[in-house]
């Protein structure tokens, strides 16, 4: 029943993609990418989670846990027992455990592209997603790049293009960025669920890897292309220039951009979380004037997007609370999302969901976009090519729906899998 489910939502969303087409583009969209990008999703879903290709992302979650308790050594040198309470408070385990997992991935990071590693990777998939899809060189090892790094990062690796860009290409960098998430804020996902979800690295690994051809699918249905690219036909190579003077200025730098993303992190959650509250008094008080007990905008989310959680595949039971946690990934960031998901599995929370729902939902809201996220592309991906302002701001909201579609295709398709 679930498939079945499953191929309808995935039917709705592209229903949605092509309904924000406009009609006179239609005849722009080119099937091959349509139906080749879900085919490669299909396809890497299979291969992840229902082969021993599965074991490699097996061997991946070892690998991150391992990465994540080298970290509380660290922390532990900073925070000393702090980190080892037994405080099983979200905001505790946030700020002594997570933060610092961004410091310390950020550093990794860096360290594998100043060895090479990471180019190695991107331009491997990047080669594949052009054979199959035919997109551009230049959007698609964009694509590829955002499975490991971020909105603002990936296109930096294709710098030289950004200003020629066709629109088409733009809106692809842009829904790339909000259909995935950088490798330091994956890992800090999986410090805040690792305890209620053991496997929970493999499955936002396999979330990223699978949202790379989605976001081509819907940014290509959204806006066709048109024009010629620049890039059209091309292998691009991604190639980073070494700013580092060796190893460990590499992985100093790392630790200093993650130091600073790691702030914007927390000092970002502390505004939201009480902006939500407050507006949640506003909202309770009109509620109860209306004859409405306990409205809040959590409720009003699962109102909205609890179709679109059982069109995912999460049991009706559930859907209106997953359908809450996307409606606060979209409307205001995934982190928010994702830490409201750690307390509903927490024992003792009073809500009781379905552990298959849950792995559905840390799919579903494994994407940066979100409303925000369009101001943050206009300021990093502008910074690049500032005659592209313009054009980023129109394609903003567009790229946020598709992103989201994206996001959503993903964890359909997982739904169907697991």
């Amino acid at each position: 029943m679930e498939k079945f489910i499953g191929i309808i939502g995935l039917l709705v969303m592209f229903g949605i993609a092509f309904g924000l087409c406009k009609r006179e583009d239609w005849k722009y969209i080119n099937l091959r990418v349509v139906i080749g990008g879900t085919l490669m999703q299909l396809l890497f879903a299979f291969l992840i989670l229902k082969t021993p290709v599965s074991k490699i992302f097996d061997w991946a979650n070892i690998a991150v846990n391992e990465l994540l308790n080298f970290t509380n050594k660290g922390s532990g040198f900073i925070f000393g027992n702090l980190i080892n309470a037994g405080n099983e408070n979200i905001g505790f385990i946030f700020a002594f455990q997570v933060l610092p997992t961004i410091i310390f991935f950020s550093s990794l990071m860096t360290v594998f592209y100043y060895l090479g590693v990471m180019q190695f990777i991107v331009n491997i998939i990047a080669k594949a997603m052009v054979k199959t899809l035919k997109t551009s060189g230049s959007e698609t090892l964009s694509a590829a790049a955002n499975i490991f790094v971020g909105q603002t990062e990936a296109p930096l690796v294709i710098k030289p293009f950004v200003e020629k860009m066709t629109n088409s290409e733009l809106m692809a960098i842009m829904v790339g960025g909000m259909a995935t998430v950088a490798g330091g804020v994956m890992a800090s996902y999986v410090g805040l669920l690792r305890a209620s979800i053991p496997d929970i690295a493999g499955h936002l690994m396999a979330a990223s890897v699978m949202s790379a051809p989605a976001a081509l699918v819907m940014a290509k249905i959204m806006i066709p292309e048109k024009e010629t690219s620049e890039t059209a036909g091309e292998d691009v190579s991604l190639a980073v220039e070494r700013v580092d003077a060796n190893i460990i200025d590499a992985a100093a730098r790392g630790a200093g951009e993650g130091l600073t993303l790691a702030l914007n992190v927390g000092a970002m959650l502390l505004a939201f979380i009480a902006l939500i509250a407050m507006v949640n008094a506003g909202v309770g008080w009109l509620g109860s004037l209306a004859g409405i007990q306990a409205l809040s905008l959590e409720k009003i989310f699962g109102w909205v997007f609890s179709p679109l959680a059982f069109l995912m595949g999460v049991p009706w039971a559930d859907a209106q609370t997953i359908g809450a946690l996307l409606g606060e990934k979209t409307m205001i960031n995934e982190f928010v999302a994702y830490s409201h998901l750690a307390e509903m599995l927490k024992s003792g929370s009073g809500i009781e969901l379905q552990k298959r729902s849950a792995v559905i939902a840390t799919y579903a809201l494994c994407g940066f976009s979100n409303l925000s996220s369009i101001a943050i592309q206009i300021g990093g991906i502008g910074g690049i090519a500032p005659s592209r302002r313009g054009d980023l701001a129109r394609l903003g909201i567009r790229a946020v729906i598709a992103g989201s579609l994206a996001c959503f295709m993903t964890a359909t398709i997982a739904g169907m899998l697991i």
